[in-house]
């Protein structure tokens, strides 16, 4: 990669300063301090190591204003490695601050300390960041709120803007859990589903229920609720007794007002919806449900958490009145999302974020399970055998995560022997009825497309190439949705569908006027989803599904991004803060 002098760094980053000062209001320079550590807490009578941030359950909220500087100084008080990303911010021109463990850079050793530097321009919402080591963003999560210019929103200014965090509770420690997946075992589950780090009252110890999060609302107010999904295995839905919802937001960008009762968050993504608290003063339950589908395991149990809603005025008792709950779709009842889903459109789009027509590159991406052969065989009994690991694929393809060197390090110093090639298929290389729920079990069809391979295969683009995705989840032994994210990146979502996408008549179902501009696309079960965007961002930028689980077994690549013409379109040297890796796999 040809290499930029400190020089032109330097006049990288004046030209990114002088953008955000363009667009009007004065920047700011926010910073904190993450102390990463592990802590113990008690919940179901059972006292667990977890790993958090300044002790808290969530993370903090990082809070700042559409043009500010962010400044994160990470020390690391864990046996062992991590990072945090930044998940939904752009990082234009600072890919070496992304976070995204051996592929912009190698985890932070124990003890070890590392600075994050970054401007956050362009997009106004609710982000969030997390640990991208392992299975640590279970609990090392937060928000990551960026607000308008001046305070002005295309709505109504809220009394209150609350982050509500949708998590799981795992008693199996973290690391051994990631450890297990990485053998090919799982079948671990969490005992419950979080809000804001609470369990709920539906959990009990011994008969005592656990403690739930509690909002207090005034009857009269309309209330901003930032509604992000952190969790490693399911899409969750979230309502609220009594209460409706306008979603205005969703990954940093604005949406049209659409009006419902219930919300669907996949792993990844934040939803900023308005509640107006016009409901009579009493207690009124949150509930957030996971939903799983029901195929090939009908057996999942459900995971669950209760909150509250409290008026003022109301009595601690409710008058000795029930609390009303929301009445919830099945857990396996997957149609409730794709719904939802596809409901949502962008806000009127500046020009700057109009949808490129014209497109250089198609990729159609094949998304499913498939199988290796243990240990050294290179033959083995297919159909979930015990003679296979199952891995994810991408194409026919699981991505093999380098673990002892960073992608995005080693392209810039042109040191990619042996790391990686960029050959990932723009396409599968057999076709075959994607969503055919025969495949979901193993059987003689499901046998034959089962077999597949681990490699470290990437996708090379140049800059400024306009990019269209087919993402097509499949039924090869599997029936999930997929929450593909990519970093570095927002794309346009121009449809989504079930069943298989037809080239010939699904893009006349293509939105150009007011798509959303995601980070993540959820994927529907056994169905598709159409993305665009152009690459005007130079670096390794990592695409992968957001179930942890897929991340693990190989659902994932990583697109390079050539530098363009100019100084300004080109990726800046590595700044001074930016630690190397050193041989073994950690930064030095």
């Amino acid at each position: 990669m040809e290499k930029l002098s400190m020089a032109a760094a330097l006049f990288c980053a004046l030209v990114l300063a002088a953008l955000a000062a363009a667009a009007g209001g004065e920047a700011a320079v926010v910073e904190h301090t993450f102390v990463v550590h592990e802590m113990n807490q008690t919940h179901l009578c059972n006292t667990t190591k977890i790993y958090v941030v300044n002790g808290q359950l969530p993370g903090p909220t990082i809070d700042v204003t559409d043009g500010d500087t962010v400044v994160v100084h990470v020390v690391n008080r864990l046996p062992h490695g991590l990072t945090i990303h930044w998940h939904g911010v752009r990082q234009i021109m600072s890919c070496w601050s992304d976070g995204a463990g051996f592929v912009t850079e190698c985890p932070i050793p124990p003890g070890g300390e590392h600075v994050y530097r970054f401007n956050v321009t362009g997009q106004v919402g609710t982000l969030w960041w997390h640990a991208h080591v392992t299975c640590l963003r279970a609990t090392v999560a937060g928000a990551f709120i960026i607000r308008p210019k001046a305070g002005k929103y295309p709505f109504p200014t809220p009394a209150k803007d609350v982050p509500i965090i949708i998590g799981e509770w795992w008693e199996l420690d973290l690391v051994e859990l990631d450890r297990r997946m990485h053998d090919g075992n799982f079948d671990d589950n969490p005992l419950s589903a979080t809000i804001n780090g609470k369990l709920g009252d539906l959990s009990n110890c011994s008969g005592k229920p656990e403690e739930s999060f509690v909002l207090d609302v005034v009857r009269g107010e309309t209330y901003l609720l930032r509604i992000v999904n952190t969790a490693l295995f399911s899409e969750y839905y979230f309502k609220v007794a009594g209460h409706t919802f306008t979603v205005v937001g969703a990954d940093g960008y604005y949406l049209t007002p659409y009006k419902t009762d219930m919300v669907s968050v996949a792993p990844g993504e934040a939803i900023d919806v308005l509640m107006a608290a016009d409901a009579p003063p009493a207690h009124y339950h949150m509930v957030a449900l996971a939903n799983q589908p029901p195929e090939p395991d009908p057996q999942i149990p459900g995971f669950v958490s209760r909150g509250l809603v409290r008026y003022a005025g109301s009595s601690r008792s409710n008058n000795g009145l029930p609390v009303p709950t929301p009445l919830m779709p099945s857990q396996h009842n997957t149609m409730p999302s794709y719904y939802f889903h596809s409901n949502l459109t962008g806000l009127a789009h500046p020009d700057r974020h109009r949808v490129p027509m014209h497109v250089d590159e198609r990729l159609f991406f094949a998304l499913g399970l498939g199988s290796i052969c243990r240990g050294t065989n290179k033959t083995c009994e297919r159909g979930r055998s015990p003679e296979t690991i199952v891995v994810a694929t991408m194409n026919n393809v699981s991505f093999r995560h380098p673990t002892n060197a960073s992608l995005l390090e080693r392209y810039y110093d042109g040191r990619t022997s042996g790391l990686y090639t960029e050959d990932l298929p723009d396409h599968p290389p057999h076709p075959y009825n994607y969503t055919d729920r025969a495949l979901i079990p193993p059987g003689p069809m499901e046998k034959a497309l089962e077999p597949t391979f681990k490699a470290t295969k990437l996708r090379r683009f140049r800059y400024n190439t306009s990019v269209e995705i087919i993402f097509q989840s499949t039924a090869l032994l599997q029936s999930d949705s997929n929450p593909m994210h990519l970093h570095g990146y927002d794309f346009f979502v121009l449809a989504t569908g079930l069943g298989n996408y037809n080239p010939k008549t699904d893009p006349d179902k293509f939105n150009y006027h007011n798509p959303q501009l995601r980070n993540t696309v959820q994927v529907p079960r056994t169905g598709w989803a159409a993305v665009r965007f152009v690459t005007d961002n130079p670096g390794m930028w990592y695409l992968h599904c957001h179930f942890e689980f897929h991340i693990i077994m190989g659902m994932a690549t990583a697109f390079i991004v050539e530098n363009g013409p100019t100084p300004e379109t080109s990726l800046p040297p590595p700044p001074p803060e930016f630690k190397r890796c050193g041989s073994n796999g950690l930064t030095n």
